[in-house]
């Protein structure tokens, strides 16, 4: 069984781009099951559902609710190297330089918040998220997990297909960077009180409007964090170069 949920869900992705790539999938059948696909390949149901969204984002499925034989998700193109491309992004993502990761977020995420703040934008999913990390009970785990959906889901929310796709290839990476860091703050509370706040200051500058103070806020939201988590890993001796 894979070790993380993200490794379920990539190899889900691998599992469906293989059939597509050999034939037994193709444009107009359907998926199988999600339950019936999740106990074929050892993986909880959520990383199937996970694929599934990043599929559907490279235009590779389209779903819809419900039951009968129009539910579930459908195949409706064959990707001409762009399920290979973000599979690859993913593999790779986790030996990129940490200072490339970080300033490509900030590249990527601030053309985001600009983007968002300049349209009516539906923010509902992403202030569920806020108020779900301001949970007491969250362990520092169940926060990061939070914290990726959140930023995945203002990527989602900027209907910029590319940018949410590359976002989903680089999130091992930026998993992995934020989890070894945290866990070695001296003072995670104060830490993620001041992240929240980060995070709902971004979201009322894309609320009002302001698309400077959105994309400076994400700016500094990022690079803050980033700073702080390559100054605690170097004090612990490991050595990381980050931007």
């Amino acid at each position: 069984m894979p070790d993380s949920a993200l490794r379920a869900w990539q190899v889900v992705l691998e599992r469906i781009e293989t059939d597509l790539r050999e034939g037994r999938l193709s444009p107009g059948e359907r998926l199988t099951p999600e339950r019936e696909l999740a106990a074929q390949l050892g993986v909880g149901r959520s990383s199937v559902r996970e694929a599934i969204r990043v599929l559907e984002v490279l235009g590779v499925v389209r779903t819809a609710t419900g039951s009968g034989p129009s539910s579930g998700a459908m195949i409706v193109t064959t990707p001409r190297g762009g399920l290979a491309a973000f599979l690859r992004l993913q593999v790779a993502a986790s030996g990129f330089p940490l200072g490339d990761v970080v300033r490509t977020r900030i590249v990527l995420e601030c053309d985001v918040a600009e983007t968002l703040a300049g349209a009516d934008a539906d923010l509902t999913e992403i202030r569920g998220i806020l108020d779900a990390m301001d949970a007491a009970a969250l362990d520092r785990d169940e926060f990061l997990a939070l914290d990726a959906r959140f930023h995945q889901a203002l990527a989602e929310a900027s209907g910029n297909a590319v940018i949410s796709a590359m976002m989903a290839g680089l999130r091992s990476s930026i998993e992995s960077y934020t989890r070894a860091g945290a866990a070695m703050l001296e003072d995670w509370d104060e830490t993620s009180r001041r992240l929240r706040a980060e995070h709902r200051g971004i979201v009322q500058a894309v609320a009002d409007g302001d698309a400077a103070a959105a994309r400076d806020r994400v700016h500094a939201h990022i690079a803050g964090y980033s700073a702080q988590v390559a100054d605690a890993l170097r004090r612990r001796g490991a050595g990381v170069d980050a931007a």
